[in-house]
């Protein structure tokens, strides 16, 4: 590799994991909601909410397997900022990859929820026994399951993020500012939590506005990851420091 190649490959890193993180943060807006709008994913008992999954099932089904796919670029992802951050501090690095691994395993884990209410109403032969209104029960019963184990995949997550924007913090070759902004929407990620012990109404009106820290910390950083990656004098100063 060329003096030039090595200078470049921490920038072409960063920019790699930018439009990985650009990826996953589209992915994660449209996806879920595909075929599954906001009163279904809250577990909405009204009966065209879950009919829709029926009356869209091939595009439920490709929104549950674009998910995995998700998942892939999340551990790539996870893997590329290990790297690019591992010359602040290896250990906590390392510790912000494992946690989000915990958050892939357990969201990945948590699609058989997903697809759960697909196999209840599509009425195969062992599921006779049982009438439509109880099929509908159970559908519902999985949908809310989902939603929850999101939620609890989501505070590992929020533990990923607050590791990830402290590393930022304290590096020399990041703009300080955003991982500032990573630290506070890690917090609103492990608030989410809560949102399972609130009423749903109450729920629905808090989300946006929690997530709304992170939001913008995310998109950030993988803007910045994209256009400007990082400062490849001071990366390998650090890097050699190790």
């Amino acid at each position: 590799m060329s003096e030039r190649d090595e200078k470049a490959s921490p920038r072409l890193k960063a920019r790699i994991g930018g439009f990985l993180y650009l990826l996953i943060i589209a992915g994660s807006l449209f996806i879920p909601f595909a075929v599954a709008p906001t009163g279904l994913m809250m577990g909405d008992a009204a009966l065209p909410s879950v009919a829709r999954i029926l009356a869209d099932k091939q595009l439920y089904i490709l929104s549950g397997t674009a998910q995995l796919m998700l998942g892939v670029c999340d551990v790539c992802l996870a893997l590329i900022l290990y790297e690019l951050l591992k010359p602040v501090g290896k250990s906590l690095a390392l510790l912000a990859t494992f946690f989000k691994l915990i958050f892939v395993t357990i969201a990945n884990a948590n699609l058989f929820n997903h697809f759960a209410p697909l196999v209840l109403l599509t009425g195969s032969e062992p599921l006779r026994a049982f009438n439509p209104d109880q099929l509908h029960a159970l559908a519902l019963m999985f949908i809310r399951l989902r939603t929850t184990g999101f939620d609890i995949a989501l505070v590992f997550f929020g533990f990923h993020c607050v590791l990830i924007g402290y590393l930022i913090l304290r590096s020399t070759f990041f703009p300080r500012i955003l991982g500032l902004l990573m630290m506070i929407g890690g917090v609103g990620y492990l608030a989410n939590i809560f949102a399972a012990v609130i009423p749903p109404a109450l729920a629905a009106r808090l989300f946006p506005y929690i997530m709304l820290p992170a939001g913008v910390a995310e998109l950030l950083l993988a803007m910045w990851l994209i256009v400007v990656g990082v400062n490849v004098v001071k990366w390998r100063a650090a890097s050699a420091a190790l």
